[in-house]
């Protein structure tokens, strides 16, 4: 099989699976992967468009963390290793926001921000 080919075949497995799962995304972005470990987010800084829906699909590589802003309308979310949590919001104001872990951590849990800029 041409390389081409199976990377298509990768992809079409891939869509169906999702499909499959049932997962769907209110955004018209694809969602913004998010890795929680002690004490950091990865990436530590993302840009979302202003007044358009985004999705979140966060995971954690170790230990329980949390993300929550009221500013941007993200409701408590508990990131779990191992599973995966997708969180859709709309920002109604440009600018740049700090959001902690809002699930206590460990020593570094003080330091542990996901910068989020809004354009």
């Amino acid at each position: 099989m041409k390389p081409v080919h199976k990377t298509f075949l990768a992809l079409t497995l891939a869509v169906a699976a999702a499909i499959g799962a049932g997962t769907v995304y209110a955004s018209a972005h694809p969602p913004i992967d998010i890795v929680a470990s002690n004490w950091k987010f990865t990436p530590s800084t993302v840009t979302v468009p202003l007044g358009e829906a985004t999705t979140f699909h966060l995971t954690s590589s170790g230990g329980v963390h949390g993300l929550k802003s009221d500013d941007l309308g993200i409701a408590q979310t508990t990131i779990q290793p191992g599973k995966f949590v997708d969180v859709t919001f709309t920002p109604k104001k440009a600018g740049t926001y700090k959001i902690p872990c809002s699930v206590f951590c460990g020593p570094g849990h003080p330091n542990m921000d996901l910068t989020v800029v809004v354009k």
